[in-house]
């Protein structure tokens, strides 16, 4: 994740009931650092409210502006509604962009999305280019009512008959097992609130490797870890090892200790403080990282993940 930038609201938009857009651009105009679809900016809160992670759901083309959509959620931490709050002119503090959630569409390839609510923004820009590279695709598009739906009329519009709504107001009820079953060979993106991710993810079982891609906005929930003792973490680059005890987190312990390492979330859902894996067995338990990429053993996110042997060595 890239450093600390303030842009300006340059347009506000009432996309659907309780949902905002927000255009942020360059106060002094210029460019702004590209993205894909999929990737998500870190939004940094004032007074106190920390950061959180919005997907960019503009036109990847537009390398001046970053639109963001945001849901209104009264019972929240109150990171929404301050942004709610914001008109043009207003500055907006943001990190990125980084991308744990990426598509690049192939010719010929047949993809299947599903969001959920406001799972839609990640989503958006990876069905333009789906079309755009000239892929099979369908969206299965699911929410509350119409009205709560972003971008609906636009992608009704566009795309017709391969949008597949599901207004819950309408009685229209997602049959995820059997969505799925309909497109065998597709390689499934999915967004939205826990229970469309579990569903999608359980009957996605038989999928080959690399055909099933989520993003969570909760993060998953967890057992107990698969090494339930005290261990060590070497931390290659600084040359000192730490020692990270039962009840607390590697991200923790290496603050402590006066090493640099970037963070967001701290529950294993923005991918911001991933650091390479060196050496040892972890105990995956993110919810950014496909089981794929888990498997491979790559990296980590050290505000959850843990050891799964006495001593790991990372690259921090």
């Amino acid at each position: 994740m890239t450093g600390e930038i303030t842009l300006v609201v340059r347009t506000r938009t009432d996309a659907a009931e309780g949902v905002v857009l927000l255009d942020l651009v360059r106060q002094e105009g210029g460019l702004l650092r590209p993205w894909a679809p999929g990737a998500h900016i870190d939004v940094v809160l004032p007074g106190g409210l920390g950061e959180r992670q919005y997907s960019l759901c503009g036109d990847p083309a537009q390398q001046d502006v970053w639109r963001i959509g945001v849901l209104r959620e009264d019972g929240g931490r109150g990171g929404s509604v301050h942004l709610h709050s914001l008109y043009e002119g207003d500055p907006v503090v943001v990190r990125g962009p980084a991308n744990h959630f990426a598509f690049q569409p192939l010719p010929g390839r047949e993809y299947l999305f599903v969001a959920g609510g406001i799972g839609i923004t990640p989503i958006r820009a990876m069905v333009r280019a789906a079309e755009e590279a000239g892929a099979h695709w369908r969206l299965v598009y699911a929410g509350r009512s119409r009205g709560t739906m972003a971008f609906l009329d636009e992608l009704l519009g566009d795309f017709g008959d391969r949008v597949d709504v599901f207004a819950g107001d309408e009685g229209a009820r997602a049959d995820v097992v059997a969505l799925l079953g309909e497109a065998p060979d597709a390689v499934v993106y999915c967004c939205g609130p826990a229970r469309l991710i579990e569903a999608v993810e359980a009957a996605s079982g038989d999928r080959p490797r690399g055909h099933l891609h989520l993003e969570r906005f909760e993060a998953r929930a967890l057992g107990a870890p698969v090494y339930d003792e005290s261990f060590e973490v070497e931390l290659l680059l600084s040359g000192i090892t730490v020692t990270v005890p039962q009840e607390r987190s590697i991200l923790e312990v290496v603050e402590e200790a006066g090493v640099l390492a970037l963070s967001s979330c701290r529950v294993g859902t923005c991918g911001t403080c991933e650091v390479p894996i060196v050496d040892g067995e972890v105990d995956h338990r993110d919810s950014v990282l496909s089981p794929e990429e888990q498997d491979d053993g790559v990296s980590m996110m050290i505000c959850v993940s843990r050891a799964a042997c006495p001593r790991i060595t990372i690259e921090l």
